[in-house]
């Protein structure tokens, strides 16, 4: 039997490790946010142009996440946060020399390798991330997903800065890559090997029999009525979390005639709103369980996104932002904990994996989407469908309740307070 004292320090590092690549990946997406004008002027390309090569970003991005699930359920998560911290490394390097030798292939190329490894990472730490709630008996993707949020504000507030300074773009992308690269082998190395590997795989992701370990095993968890529901949670919350990413700049400029630093500090303000609900969120999980805290959360989502599409005050809708932020932030890391809840450890990584695609899935494809009916009837109302999907989550976070036993969010009287 292990000493507890042995368990709890590999577990703080376990845990800490995941915090800190999270960290590192939220930190390399907004510095190559931040320098998109600077990419964009170095390659002197038509902003149409430009949208192809941010195509990139997307196919690597939907191809890392699909493939991701099946890796780990053959190989392990720590072998795939491996080969996506390599890929993400290497993505941002090549845009970096895209970037500085003006050739647009490269960054596509770059955008492609980056969104890659943030895809095939993601999903294996929402797994590890899992992993580590089952065993302290607390929540843990809340903080997990908040360092993502945290990198972000860090890496924009960085890049406006070096913008400002005109510092290199190239430079700039090669210096956040060696630290990325830093932070992804001290992870790798505090991640204990196998997690969510499934018993029909053996050592180095051999078969043992027919096991349900293909797209077959895939689909099949899919039977389970609560999960659906789960998954349709994650559906909505994602969508309202990925369309303020992708539009909230442009819906403050062209829906309310803010200026475009006006139209970036809500952004940033969309940024710190999230932040700060995931960082504190889980005392409230604790209390109050995920349903009523999903439920709350969806509502005041829903508010903000309400007072953002309806109200002629640029000032308010500025301010809604807030709750829009609040609202959206433990949605996606709640429905993912309780995706794994009650099911044996590789059960628990075949659901966690299955609702964590169709979320980011949701995150990365669906608010893309809003752009084409905004052609039609204007950002502003297009957010409609947000407000929409929130009302239909709302109604649903019942499937979010506790399954009587389950560990996560009750921490058992032997086990220190490692969160």
């Amino acid at each position: 039997m292990k000493n507890p004292q042995v368990v709890d320090a590999v577990t703080r590092r376990w845990r800490a490790a995941l915090f800190l690549f999270m960290l590192a990946t939220g930190v390399s997406m907004a510095s190559w946010v931040a320098r998109t004008p600077a990419v964009r002027d170095a390659l002197e390309v038509s902003t149409g142009a430009m949208g192809l090569v941010l195509f990139g970003l997307s196919i690597g991005s939907m191809a890392g996440v699909l493939a991701s699930g099946g890796l780990v359920r053959r190989h392990g998560g720590r072998l795939v946060i491996t080969v996506g911290a390599a890929l993400l490394v290497a993505g941002l390097l090549v845009i970096a020399g895209g970037a500085a030798l003006e050739v647009s292939g490269g960054v596509f190329g770059g955008l492609a390798l980056f969104g890659a490894g943030m895809g095939l990472a993601e999903v294996a730490f929402n797994i590890e991330g899992a992993a580590v709630e089952r065993t302290v008996g607390r929540p843990v993707l809340p903080v997990l997903h908040g360092c993502f949020s945290l990198g972000t504000v860090v890496g924009a507030l960085l890049g406006m800065g070096l913008t400002a300074v005109r510092f290199p773009v190239g430079w700039h992308l090669a210096a956040v890559a060696l630290a990325a690269a830093a932070a992804g082998v001290w992870t790798v190395r505090a991640v204990p090997a196998g997690t969510g590997r499934e018993e029909a795989y053996g050592r180095g992701g051999a078969a043992k029999g027919s096991g349900a370990g293909g797209v077959r095993g895939h689909l099949a968890v899919w039977r389970d009525r609560r999960l659906v529901l789960i998954g349709l949670i994650v559906l909505a919350m994602a969508f309202a979390e990925g369309s303020a990413n992708d539009w909230l700049p442009l819906l403050m400029v062209d829906g309310h005639g803010t200026g475009a630093t006006a139209g970036s500090l809500t952004f940033m303000l969309f940024a710190v709103a999230m932040t700060t609900g995931r960082f504190t969120g889980g005392p409230l999980l604790v209390r109050y369980g995920p349903a009523v805290v999903v439920r709350a959360s969806a509502v005041v989502a829903a508010v903000g996104v309400a007072l953002v599409v309806f109200s002629d005050s640029a000032l308010l809708a500025g301010a809604a932002v807030v709750l829009w932020g609040l609202g959206a932030s433990l949605g996606f890391p709640v429905t993912i904990s309780a995706a794994g809840e009650g099911a044996g450890p590789g059960d628990a990584s075949a659901r966690v994996a299955a609702v964590s695609t169709a979320g980011y899935a949701a995150f990365l494809v669906g608010p893309p989407s809003l752009g084409f009916l905004a052609d039609h009837v204007g950002l502003r109302n297009a957010m409609v469908v947000v407000l929409v999907l929130l009302g239909g989550a709302a109604l649903i976070t019942g499937a979010l309740r506790r399954i009587p036993g389950a560990p996560v969010g009750e921490a058992p009287a032997s086990q220190p307070d490692l969160v």
